[in-house]
């Protein structure tokens, strides 16, 4: 009775820890096959770009703003003012360069990491995929593709507004808003990163959730995974590649068909 209970405790620890290893058995996986590195090539050119031009502009418009509405004097008052107010410029620039990474950039490069993906799953499975990718198919599914991208951006910064709202319920609005709104974003992370084999797989965008929250620990471990690649300086140049092969290796592991007959381990 006792081993059983050890056993069932350990269970959603282990799903946890092995979702969030992907990102790294992703390097390892690209390590081994270095004729992937050529797929990253233009990807990686993408990101650095979106990168550059997401941090330029976000700190050039505040820096505007600042000089206009904070401008630095010699008062050690205003001085400190004008710190704190580049302090939560960069901040937000952060958060500007998350979206950028997250949105713009897999919008930008996804035929190339579907690309990444398909050759990935074909390596890992010894097998072709069900439908070969081309760009003429890519091309006939773009407008769809970056429906979807409006349509998913649109929902977490609806859901995320209405989850900044609950800061205003006294007393426990932030506790609560600190839980859901974290929680949410990995939630975000995954759909994102899943969609590109989920999607190459003909799946609905309901088929979809319903594949990720069919493994909720699992996939908690794989989005702070992802999450954590990043938030490390020069890796997050890498993260959307790691994250689509991650993805990737995740499906291969645990395909839709068999997802029943597997543990969550």
């Amino acid at each position: 009775m006792i081993g059983h209970l050890a056993s069932t405790a350990v269970k959603p620890v282990a799903g946890f820890a092995r979702g969030f290893s992907y990102p790294l058995r992703a390097a390892k996986f690209l390590l081994k096959k270095p004729g992937l590195l050529r797929y990253l090539a233009i990807p990686l050119t993408i990101n650095v770009l979106v990168f550059s031009l997401s941090v330029y502009f976000g700190l050039d418009m505040f820096e505007g703003l600042l000089e206009t509405y904070a401008p630095s004097t010699e008062v050690w008052y205003g001085l400190a003012l004008y710190y704190v107010a580049w302090t939560v410029a960069m901040l937000l620039t952060a958060v500007v360069v998350f979206f950028s990474f997250t949105v713009v950039g897999n919008l930008i490069a996804s035929p190339f990491n579907e690309l990444l993906s398909e050759r990935c799953e074909e390596l890992r499975m010894g097998k072709l995929p069900g439908q070969r990718f081309t760009l003429g198919r890519f091309w006939k599914e773009a407008r769809n593709a970056l429906l979807v991208e409006c349509k998913k951006l649109s929902v977490f910064i609806v859901i995320m507004l209405l989850l900044f709202s609950i800061n205003l319920i006294p007393g426990v609005g932030s506790m609560i808003y600190a839980v859901l709104a974290p929680l949410f974003t990995l939630f975000f992370l995954v759909i994102e990163y899943m969609a590109f084999v989920l999607m190459r797989k003909q799946l609905s965008f309901a088929d979809q959730r319903r594949y990720v929250t069919k493994r909720p620990v699992m996939m908690l471990g794989f989005g702070l995974g992802i999450f954590c690649v990043l938030a490390i300086p020069l890796v997050q140049f890498f993260c959307i590649p790691l994250a689509v092969v991650g993805a990737t290796l995740l499906w291969c592991d645990f395909p839709r068909e068999t997802q029943e007959k597997i543990p969550d381990a």
